[in-house]
């Protein structure tokens, strides 16, 4: 089947990096991982196609390596990733633009609670129910991505706060399962992410100043 063709072509090496086979899914992803980063920090809708894109070949990645946590956030990353599409064209009211701005303390009562218990449940899940090796890192990352990617779509700024402590975790938990270039690419969403926080500050401020 072409499905079937696919899947293995994006399993199969690309090269080694570190003395570790590398695929094509881990390939595509560390490039669109990239590109969607870098249209997110500059605020451009098309991040969430192209962020689309990104997870699904994640997905294909994450699964192959035992992090199942990661596997399925990226199904759930599809779903807010096509939200935060429509958000960002329409606004959250008829005629009006969705603006950088930051978290009430509501939100983050909210985004708190909400990873919280989402970390909770998914380390149970992960240790009991999974072959999973790193069920808490996975589980706590998972909850931190989540609650980072919708507070992008509400166009949070300290949403990337949440990205900023996600990745000072990913990077180590990716060099133990070997994903070495996921690992690298890591790095870079990390140094993107502070330049995101940076200039989303800046437009909120240049918003307030003109207003």
């Amino acid at each position: 089947m072409i499905w079937e063709s696919v899947i293995g072509w994006l399993t199969a090496p690309a090269f080694e990096a570190f003395g570790t086979p590398t695929t094509w899914a881990e390939l595509l992803g560390f490039a669109t991982g990239f590109v969607n980063v870098f249209l997110l920090v500059r605020r451009h809708i098309l991040n969430w196609p192209v962020g689309i894109l990104n997870v699904l070949l994640l997905m294909v990645v994450f699964w192959q390596y035992g992090l199942y946590a990661d596997a399925g956030l990226q199904l759930v990353y599809v779903v807010l990733g096509g939200y935060g599409w429509w958000l960002w064209k329409y606004g959250d009211e008829p005629g009006a633009e969705l603006v950088v701005r930051d978290t009430t303390r509501r939100e983050w009562a909210g985004l708190a609670l909400a990873g919280g218990v989402l970390t909770c449940a998914l380390w149970l899940f992960l240790d009991r129910l999974t072959g999973s090796t790193v069920p808490l890192a996975d589980a706590i990352t998972t909850a931190l991505s989540l609650v980072a990617t919708y507070g992008q779509t509400r166009k949070l700024i300290q949403s990337w706060w949440l990205w900023i402590a996600a990745d000072l975790i990913y990077i180590p938990l990716y060099a133990y399962k070997d994903l070495w270039l996921t690992a690298l690419l890591y790095v870079a969403f990390l140094a993107l992410c502070v330049l995101g926080l940076y200039v989303w500050r800046s437009a909120r401020r240049e918003a307030v100043t003109v207003r």
